[in-house]
């Protein structure tokens, strides 16, 4: 499940339980929605509930983050789980945005609105 929230530039993703690939098409319509307002984007995904993803959701965010690859400012990723840090820094590779990784969702909002 996921539950997004829209705050002027800033998008905020709450991932629970397992991302689908119905999460994930939720999303992308979120960012094409704040990419209507002609500014890049800073988004906070909340990765701290997930409990896992399914495999087309993977395949998915690759081309997604290639596709917008110019579309995001900053992208804080909250986790504690080591495994989803390393799962981020694959989308690194195809964006030019700022990416960082947080264990803490105010740390990760107070970098989000220094830029």
């Amino acid at each position: 499940m996921i539950v997004i929230e829209e705050e002027k530039d800033l998008l905020k993703a709450m991932v629970y339980a397992e991302l689908t690939l119905a999460d994930f098409r939720e999303f992308e319509s979120a960012v094409n929605n704040e990419l209507k307002r002609g500014t890049k984007i800073k988004l906070l995904f909340d990765l701290t509930n997930m409990s896992g993803y399914s495999v087309d959701v993977m395949w998915e965010d690759i081309k997604f983050t290639r596709t917008h690859a110019h579309d995001f400012k900053r992208i804080a990723v909250v986790t504690s789980r080591i495994w989803v840090t390393w799962l981020g820094w694959l989308p690194s590779a195809f964006t030019d945005a700022e990416i960082k990784h947080f264990e803490d969702i105010s740390a990760a909002a107070t970098w989000l609105h220094g830029a």
